[in-house]
């Protein structure tokens, strides 16, 4: 189940790092931060530029969290909500599902990934396992249901706001 954890965590790792960069810098054929920032913009989320920018260092530091095991339900929080909000934003956006067909489809698979992290820990190859004391071994290395359901309900919260801003964008177009 380690070996599991640990793949999980390192994949959305380098997805999340590679979101962040394409935002931010412009790395690995992304739009940079202005021309992004346009595009986020158009889709209702204003401001466009502080959008992105919200949206690249929570990705940041989610990656940052998952790939080293540190504060795993902070770092499965950041990821679920802003990926929550992105396919929210997409589907509003498309009026589609599928991801082929410009929907939230995958950034909810990315979302639903990182909030399974909130309810199994990090696992034993990860800084939260070499933390101890009794409050971080319950909340951070052996998470109680509770801590993956909150991560769940705050991800959907986090994208209520952004999704009535997004519909009435869609509307008024």
């Amino acid at each position: 189940m380690d070996i599991g954890l640990l793949l999980l965590r390192l994949v959305l790792a380098l997805i999340l790092f590679t979101h962040a960069s394409q935002k931010l810098g412009g790395w690995f054929g992304g739009n940079g931060l202005a021309r992004q920032g346009e595009i986020f913009a158009s889709l209702g989320l204003h401001p466009g530029r502080a959008m992105v920018l919200a949206a690249g260092v929570s990705e940041l530091l989610a990656a940052t969290a998952l790939l080293l095991g540190l504060l795993t339900p902070v770092g499965a929080l950041l990821a679920a909500g802003t990926m929550v909000v992105a396919g929210v934003t997409m589907q509003l956006n498309s009026g589609k599902f599928w991801n082929i067909a410009g929907g939230g489809e995958y950034p909810y698979v990315l979302a639903a990934a990182a909030a399974v992290l909130g309810f199994t820990g990090a696992g034993a190859y990860s800084l939260d396992a070499q933390v101890s004391g009794e409050a971080w071994s319950t909340v951070v290395h052996e998470p109680a249901t509770w801590v993956g359901a909150l991560i769940l309900l705050a991800a959907l919260a986090a994208a209520v706001p952004f999704a009535l801003v997004v519909r009435r964008a869609a509307a008024a177009r």
